[in-house]
């Protein structure tokens, strides 16, 4: 070979690397980007008013973490980056990964009936496999609609289970059709505590928070934990702001039971995106639009929403409860998340984490 020839292609092969070095580095924010992100979150920048922690991951690396008013109103504290919100139904993609990481461990399988688990549920649920728990796609009715009215206690997850036997039917057979409902993910909490022989937050602590660092992560049980730098959830009253933090729901763990922080959202995100607690194809499943038995595919994965943004589908989730408003768009692919948790009942989250990406990334 020439010289010449190899070093030139030594030099093809250099700029080929430093090119996709550079297409590896987070993005930098401009003074102008950052200035127009605090506008869109001025809402929430308030010394008087209920709060959000907002966080910009790109390439694992937090390019962007600022928050903004109180995690609460009658102590005038202010959000902080470690401040723990509850994260409503962001909680199932935690969930699901339960469940996956005992899919992975031989413990169970996806397409094992619901009932080989809690054979206490009534004869109607005989169909369901825990996919279709995942999915959304068993039918069961919500338990929300079966509680009673004269219900003064909070409901539990094993609470959830014995709700069904006040029905007699499911929404459609399982597999059918698609109809968004938290029952399912009380189950799926039920029958990892079955399988692993561990409370659900217990578990959630071994072999999630603990592994991955997340310290000031917990499924919030009364009586037993609390949560660290904790905000309140609040609701808009005609005297101002209230403090609505809890209601009779608001124990059910699998569904929407955790409270974190953005710090430690960017451990979860750093870890499922680098499949440190499954393998990649389970994963993958995960963040996947699932089908049903007709073959019609739906927009939901396991513990995931999944939609196309700029002709890419992706992750996302919100989460919602007394209180509580979230929000996250997740593209696995680049490391890259939005994030923003708020502690008011007021507003969706999903328009400013839209807007946000596409100021950061507009093409």
């Amino acid at each position: 070979m020439k010289k010449s020839s190899f070093i030139t292609g030594l030099l093809v092969c250099i700029l080929a690397g430093s090119q996709l070095y550079a297409q590896k580095k987070p993005v930098t924010l401009s003074v102008e980007q950052i200035q127009s992100i605090n506008r869109i979150m001025l809402s929430y920048d308030s010394a008087l008013s209920p709060g959000a922690a907002l966080l910009v991951l790109d390439r694992g690396k937090i390019v962007l973490q600022k928050t903004y008013g109180l995690k609460n109103r009658e102590t005038e504290a202010l959000v902080d980056a470690t401040t723990c919100f509850r994260l409503a139904s962001l909680t199932k993609q935690f969930t699901a990964m339960c469940v996956l990481q005992l899919v992975q461990s031989g413990k169970l399988s996806l397409e094992d009936p619901v009932r080989n688990y809690l054979d206490s549920l009534p004869a109607y649920t005989q169909q369901i496999k825990i996919r279709h728990l995942l999915t959304h796609s068993s039918g069961l009715v919500d338990y929300e609609d079966l509680i009673p009215a004269s219900q003064t206690r909070q409901v539990l997850d094993i609470d959830c289970m014995r709700l069904m036997s006040k029905t007699d039917h499911l929404y459609f057979e399982p597999g059918s059709e698609y109809r968004y409902s938290n029952t399912g993910y009380a189950l799926l909490a039920l029958i990892v505590e079955k399988i692993s022989g561990e409370d659900f937050a217990a578990y959630l602590q071994r072999h999630v928070f603990r592994p991955l660092k997340m310290k000031q992560t917990l499924a919030l049980e009364a009586g037993k934990t609390q949560v660290p730098n904790r905000a309140l959830g609040h609701s808009r009253s005609s005297n101002g702001w209230t403090v609505t933090d809890q209601s009779l729901t608001s124990a059910v763990l699998g569904d929407g039971g955790i409270y974190t922080n953005v710090q430690d959202m960017a451990r979860w995100i750093r870890a499922i995106c680098n499949f440190q607690l499954i393998p990649a194809a389970l994963q993958q499943q995960a963040w996947s639009r699932a089908s049903l038995s007709n073959g019609k595919s739906i927009d939901y994965g396991f513990g995931w929403h999944v939609e196309d943004y700029r002709g890419k589908a992706h992750p996302y989730h919100s989460g919602s409860s007394i209180g509580f408003r979230n929000h996250i768009l997740l593209f696995p692919d680049e490391e890259r998340a939005v994030i923003i948790l708020t502690n008011r009942d007021e507003g969706d989250p999903m328009e400013p984490c839209k807007k946000i990406m596409d100021i950061i990334w507009p093409n």
